[in-house]
């Protein structure tokens, strides 16, 4: 098995991109840090073509030379649970590979467990047991040792068969289109930087919460997503969940107050608190104004049990497919077709015919 070669700098990156041009497939991962910072910091970029791997050392060589090959169209990225790659090579390098076949994805439209891991899947289908033991790995620090480099190399190894065997098993079930629908929407610019106005659908349990303290709730999340953005900051260290929740039933006005709620972080600094406070005060002070800023109902019983009559078509639909039904529709969407929204994924694309037609029939 060939070495995998190790790429640090900018004449390396541009050998590298040429060396992809023309490929049918390229195998990508990353690896990255996110624990003290917004946005992830690329710290490591694993591509395979072929029989070849190459471990790009994302600190010290620019990336810019593979936007190309990364985003040729001729070509196609094979990666195992794209999200976090792709948002990774976006934010941290501007590269947005495309188009995708995500494996895991395609793992679960052929039967096999939504979430399964990459090397879970490569023991399925290869029979090839991989060294997990680097999974935490600060991959931040110089020299790697050959240990890392080789857990590494192998993220990326087997792709390429991984991809070829899942293909199969998706042409013999009828379902390649599943697969590209889907991967389709992974490398979508507005879901890799999602509108701050929406930062409030982060927060479980948001709708059941009442008007005013929702309204409030709404938009201490925005506020928190653009700060944590400007700063870099994970929005935890700005302000954890818990504290929105109890500053939006609170309602503080003054800084002592906001100071006195339940989970403020020590951290919290006046300037922090005077910007938040600031938010606050321009929300509607009455209560009709309150509601129609937080529009998102609590289900009725009678929508509650329509959405378990939908659970079970659901739940019959994915065994007479032989998926699992979190392949078709999460128990969010289909809340949310019980409580009148047609907006969800579930009754769009290929979803629509398999399972969106049937739950529309029982309303």
């Amino acid at each position: 098995m060939p070495e995998a070669q190790w790429i640090e700098d900018e004449r390396g990156a541009a050998d590298l991109a040429r060396a992809l041009g023309g490929r049918a497939t390229i195998g990508i991962d990353t690896e990255f840090l996110r624990e003290r910072t917004f946005y992830p910091r690329l710290c490591l970029v694993q591509i395979a073509a072929g029989a070849e791997v190459w471990l790009v050392d994302a600190i010290r060589a620019p990336l810019a030379p593979l936007a190309a090959p990364l985003a040729a169209a001729t070509t196609i990225k094979l990666v195992h649970s794209a999200r976090q790659d792709v948002e990774a090579l976006y934010l941290s390098a501007g590269c947005l590979p495309a188009p995708l076949f995500d494996t895991q994805v395609a793992a679960g439209c052929t039967g096999l467990k939504p979430q399964i891991g990459y090397a879970e899947l490569v023991a399925t289908l290869l029979g090839v047991h991989l060294d997990k033991a680097h999974t935490r790995t600060d991959w931040s620090r110089r020299p790697l040792s050959a240990e890392q480099i080789a857990y590494a190399a192998d993220d990326v190894r087997y792709l390429e068969e991984v991809a070829a065997r899942l293909q199969e098993r998706l042409r013999a079930l009828g379902r390649e289109r599943w697969v590209t629908e889907d991967c389709a929407t992974l490398g979508d610019p507005s879901r890799l930087e999602p509108d701050p106005a929406r930062a409030w659908e982060r927060l479980r349990a948001i709708a059941q919460l009442p008007p005013r303290p929702r309204a409030r709730a709404k938009a201490i999340a925005e506020w928190r997503e653009r700060l944590a953005r400007e700063r870099n900051l994970p929005r935890g260290w700005i302000l954890p969940d818990a504290a929105i929740f109890a500053i939006a039933h609170s309602g503080p006005t003054t800084a002592a107050q906001l100071a006195a709620v339940d989970g403020m972080p020590e951290s919290f600094n006046s300037g922090f608190a005077q910007s938040l406070l600031a938010r606050l005060a321009d929300l509607p002070h009455d209560a009709a104004g309150m509601a129609e800023s937080a529009p998102d109902p609590r289900p009725t019983d009678a929508q509650k049990a329509l959405a378990e009559r939908l659970v079970r078509i659901l739940d019959a639909c994915a065994a007479e497919l032989g998926v699992s039904a979190e392949v078709l529709a999460t128990r969010g969407q289909i809340r949310a077709i019980a409580m009148g929204r047609r907006d969800v994924e579930a009754l769009s694309g290929w979803r629509r015919e398999m399972i969106g037609d049937r739950l529309l029939a029982a309303i």
